[in-house]
């Protein structure tokens, strides 16, 4: 599992799941109390750590003080109690939306200043998947076909004070209609384009990391995208 908290990504893992080939600059196992933060940077490893710890790294990435990181793993030999612990400390919301194909090319959204792909909260009673293609049409004035579930991601935002965990289901798409389309700009969406492969890498420059973690995810599964 893979969060993001103020863009920087937090794995959490079992020793079983921890790549090999991994390798981190900082390594604390079973820390008494949670090192300071200038000592962290790059990639963090915190092995075994309590849940007093657990809630203090979640504050601290929260302060959006961690500039010099690049990621931190926590392994657990209880990855699933860990994962719960984590998701306890949040109100979660779920949503749902779609990478959509016409082609060699992918639909992106552009929104709040940044290159984004579509998707929204889920409705009552509302599926994932019901969800997910909803949302894209309602967002692009498209109709889509839905295919394969990509991924889900997992980021944190702060809404009314409180720490909000979203959950959002991802799915694998082909436009249908496209010929009426248009941004839902009461949305916030002012533009919204197909892209080449090479255009899209050059606008995931501005968006979010949890989107181009996405976008590798989407690419692993469909080979038939054009890498060059």
């Amino acid at each position: 599992m893979r969060i993001f908290i103020n863009d920087k990504p937090l794995d959490i893992l079992s020793p079983l799941h921890l790549p090999q080939d991994r390798t981190f600059e900082c390594v604390y196992d079973n820390p008494k109390d949670l090192p300071p933060y200038a000592d962290f940077h790059d990639d963090v490893l915190i092995a075994h750590p309590s849940h007093d710890i657990i809630i203090k790294l979640l504050y601290l990435l929260r302060t959006r003080k961690l500039k010099d990181l690049d990621s931190i793993t926590i392994v657990s030999e209880d990855e699933n109690a860990l994962k719960k612990f984590i998701k306890s400390r949040f109100n979660i919301i779920k949503a749902a939306g779609g990478v959509v194909t016409k082609g060699e090319k992918v639909l992106f959204i552009h929104r709040l200043g940044k290159w984004d792909l579509p998707k929204g909260k889920f409705e009552k009673g509302e599926s994932p998947e019901e969800c997910a293609v909803r949302e894209v049409e309602e967002e692009c004035a498209i109709t889509v076909k839905r295919g394969e579930e990509i991924c889900k991601t997992w980021h944190t935002y702060t809404h009314n004070r409180k720490s909000i965990l979203k959950k959002t289901y991802w799915y694998a798409m082909e436009v249908k209609d496209d010929s009426k389309m248009k941004p839902q700009t009461e949305e916030g969406i002012d533009d919204i384009k197909w892209l080449t492969h090479h255009e899209a890498k050059i606008a995931l420059v501005n968006s979010y990391p949890s989107m181009r973690y996405l976008y590798k995810k989407f690419l692993k599964m469909v080979p038939k995208v054009q890498t060059s």
